[in-house]
């Protein structure tokens, strides 16, 4: 139970902080956006994915990576549903962004946080 809550966690912390991001700028995430912008938040999605892999791994108290594999499997999922839902919505950006960097990225988060001396 605590493993599942983890990955919830760490999902609200990546999906919180995108909504927060896309509402805060008034950007669609589903339109083309300024290259400028899509810059910024590929890393801004970076920084928060890796920091909900840290967290998820943190409260799970695990000693594998299972939780930020599990939450890189969330992170790909939701992305996945998302170009299903929005077929030809003109810009797909977000949704590569998220299976081809943040999706991993969590991953790393949890392996840095296995790694440290922070992570037990």
């Amino acid at each position: 139970m605590r493993a599942f809550l983890a990955v919830v966690a760490g999902y609200l912390i990546f999906a919180g902080s995108a909504v927060l991001l896309f509402r805060l700028s008034h950007v669609d995430p589903h339109s083309p956006a300024a290259a400028g912008f899509e810059t910024l938040t590929i890393v801004y999605g970076l920084l928060f994915a890796s920091l909900a892999g840290f967290v998820a791994g943190k409260i799970a108290r695990r000693g594998d990576l299972a939780c930020g594999t599990a939450l890189a499997l969330v992170i790909a999922l939701g992305a996945t549903v998302s170009l299903i839902a929005h077929p030809g919505a003109g810009a797909l950006w977000t949704q590569t962004a998220a299976l081809v960097l943040f999706a991993p990225a969590s991953l790393g988060g949890d392996w840095i946080r296995r790694r440290s001396r922070y992570g037990a």
